[in-house]
């Protein structure tokens, strides 16, 4: 089982020799280890945030952020997090780069190795991204891909933390779509040992590969992860209540049939009922309030997206100064 908060100077210093140089493409590919430092880290940067003291570790670093999706959360923690460090964070539109007119990943990795210290993208093609980091010398940091959002996992799991003490043991529902968002938050959780229990409709499934990845992480550290169409299965005696969009971006043709499909999936007074009394509310946002959740939930005492969306930035900025 993982050990949470990193206790020996010698321990840390090993995972940061570890951690330095390294993609971020998934959480699969972290160790319990590694992400529980990158919690802590967290914790820290954020606490001397509030107390004014951000030393400027990376200092003469320019991250290049490539964008083939929009984003608020994504961009501008990014961008920030890298000023508040020192660094500079330049923003590049998929599409005015000449890789949006046909240049292949291996050139742009490449090119982008001689100019940058580390490459942020946000793609439409996990496959796309895989490839970019095979070809860069530099770290490449998974934004948001069809299959993973390790970044938004980061800060959920900070969020967790700072609300409920250590969460090895704790049980998280994931309610909604079995998409990249649960992806990554189910595979998180397990390497915090963790309980996740996700339920989806029929023909919405986590990804059974990525499902039995979990359940083997879960597994190792005490937790477990199972799967149900049953919404209120889900969240019964839940300490975590988390959803998504039922229609996310590029899936818009598709909103309709998705409303039909997702009914009696929404976050609402009468199922978060069955979740234990101090159970806390999470939704990566953007939310469509009525849909997936209720404004009564969303805009309740028991909902911490607000606090959720602003750690974007602190567990990026551990993930920034860690790997550059």
């Amino acid at each position: 089982m993982v050990k949470m908060h990193i206790s020996t100077l010698k321990t840390a210093k090993k995972i940061e020799g570890q951690l330095k140089g390294r993609d971020l493409l998934s959480l699969v590919d972290y160790t319990s280890e590694e992400i529980d430092y990158l919690l802590q880290k967290a914790l820290v940067m954020k606490k001397d945030a509030r107390a004014g003291k951000i030393p400027p570790v990376l200092q003469g670093k320019t991250l290049g952020m490539i964008f083939e999706k929009h984003s608020t959360r994504t961009r501008i923690s990014f961008e920030v997090g890298m000023v508040q460090l020192g660094g500079h964070a330049m923003y590049m539109n998929a599409n005015d780069l000449q890789i949006g007119r046909g240049e292949s990943v291996y050139d742009t990795g490449n090119v982008l190795s001689g100019y940058l210290d580390a490459v942020m993208i946000r793609a439409n093609s996990h496959e796309m991204v895989e490839e970019l980091a095979k070809h860069s010398s530099i770290p490449i940091i998974n934004g948001l891909t069809d299959m993973f959002h390790p970044c938004q996992a980061l800060a959920d799991l900070l969020t967790m933390i700072e609300v409920k003490g250590t969460v090895a043991g704790k049980k998280l529902a994931y309610v909604g779509d079995g998409n990249n968002v649960a992806h990554s938050l189910a595979i998180g959780a397990a390497h915090m040992g963790m309980h996740v229990a996700i339920a989806t409709p029929k023909g919405f499934e986590f990804n059974p590969n990525l499902f039995v990845k979990a359940k083997k992480i879960a597994s190792a550290n005490g937790g477990s992860v199972t799967q149900t169409y049953d919404p209120v299965e889900a969240v019964k005696d839940a300490d975590i209540v988390y959803t998504d969009v039922w229609a996310s971006m590029g899936q818009e043709e598709e909103a309709a049939a998705r409303l039909e499909a997702f009914k009696g999936f929404q976050i609402n007074d009468a199922l978060v009922a069955n979740a234990k009394k101090d159970y806390m509310f999470l939704h990566c946002l953007p939310a469509h309030r009525e849909e997936e959740v209720a404004t009564s939930v969303i805009d309740g005492p028991n909902s911490y997206v607000f606090q959720q969306a602003e750690n974007r930035l602190h567990a990026q900025k551990a993930v920034l100064a860690a790997l550059l």
